[in-house]
């Protein structure tokens, strides 16, 4: 066990009794904790603001920056935690790799790497080039107090997709074909697409991060027999080295209701459950005792109020299965998401008692109307 440092708002105490923290150990959390996957963000209008004429990259290496991006959906929405505003191809970058964010289009390479010599070749991600990453966490903490920071990591699959691609896919061709014509490369590739994540993660627990989040955002393009033998050993070293500080882990892939139990297998103290699984189907999959992150479907914020409530508090019923229940969509905020609706489901959350079946409360109150 790798110990936290004495002023890390969790060895503090600072953190340690949040609602979000509660829920993600099994406890029994004073409200009923919600954040939202991309909640900072395009769909906020003082976002747009402070980042007008600052490219992505640049927006999450500049520290005050990216801390002030963090806190701007805390401080509108009263969401239980920030997720730090960043990238996961933000440690590439900072490694050496020729890597920009179009807009429109994502991350796109200077040249794609696929060839066991282009593999040796990638550089080391040293920890001096991790300090504007250290200093953008002490900021955000300082400004978020006792609201707990979220820190995040790409999984290594996405990140290898990437790369092997030069660019964004839909069905991530290139990566699954490397991983079977040259497993020796594809293995040497994961393992450093790794070892980057697993930095990454680590400069963000150490500077105050009070848990974090691994995003397979690809991960559902994958068989599960692919998912085991080829990519869960290299998730499973980012997450334990995660795991190691003590804190709470996070696993969550896009489309992989199939793979659930071979993800929760590979790690994480949390699983995090996309739109397409209900919550008590997923628990049910994974054995029991196994606290759950989600899983409101982002359509449902452009719905109207009545079926997003609705939606909502089936997903507060479904979610009691688990022994503990943060409350996230099933992916990220859609840009064109009217703020306005996060901040008054946020309330709506907040104001279903935890020891409360939301259903009946809902029915008696008709507070869910």
């Amino acid at each position: 066990m790798l110990h936290l440092p004495a002023q890390h708002p969790l060895a503090s105490g600072l953190t340690s009794e949040a609602s979000l923290i509660s829920a993600y150990t099994g406890k029994t959390p004073a409200r009923r904790p919600v954040w939202f996957m991309r909640q900072a963000g395009r769909s906020l209008p003082e976002y747009r603001e402070v980042r007008q004429g600052t490219a992505m990259l640049d927006s999450c290496l500049t520290p005050d920056l990216a801390a002030e991006i963090t806190v701007q959906p805390v401080r509108r929405h009263d969401v239980d935690a920030g997720i730090f505003f960043s990238d996961i191809v933000v440690p590439l970058k900072l490694a050496g790799l020729d890597v920009d964010i179009e807009p429109g289009v994502g991350p796109v390479f200077g040249e794609a790497i696929s060839t066991a010599e282009q593999v040796a070749e990638l550089p080391e991600l040293t920890d001096a080039a991790l300090e504007p990453i250290r200093e953008a966490v002490r900021l955000t903490v300082h400004q978020l107090g006792s609201t707990p920071l979220i820190g995040f990591a790409g999984a290594p699959f996405t990140l290898a997709a990437y790369m092997v691609q030069g660019r964004p896919s839909r069905d991530h061709l290139a990566a699954r074909r490397l991983m079977h014509a040259d497993p020796d490369t594809w293995a040497a590739l994961c393992a450093w697409t790794a070892n980057v994540s697993a930095k990454f993660l680590a400069a963000q627990i150490e500077a105050g991060a009070s848990a974090a989040q691994l995003f397979d955002s690809w991960g559902g393009s994958l068989s599960a027999r692919d998912y085991e033998a080829l990519v869960a050993p290299s998730s499973a070293k980012v997450l334990a080295a995660a795991q190691a500080y003590g804190i709470p882990v996070v696993h969550f892939g896009v489309g992989t209701s199939d793979l659930l139990v071979s993800m929760h297998n590979a790690g994480g103290t949390v699983m995090g459950v996309d739109y397409r699984l209900d919550l008590d189907r997923a628990e049910e999959r994974l054995g029991g005792g196994v606290p759950l992150q989600g899983n409101i479907d982002p359509a449902m914020l452009g719905a109207g109020w009545d079926a997003l409530s609705a939606h909502t508090l089936d997903v507060l019923a479904r979610g009691a299965a688990a022994p503990g229940h943060v409350v996230n969509l099933g992916h990220g905020v859609p840009a064109d998401t009217d703020p306005t609706v996060l901040t008054r489901l946020v309330e709506f959350i907040h104001s279903v008692p935890v020891d409360a079946d939301p259903v009946q409360w809902a029915a008696a109150t008709k507070l869910g109307a």
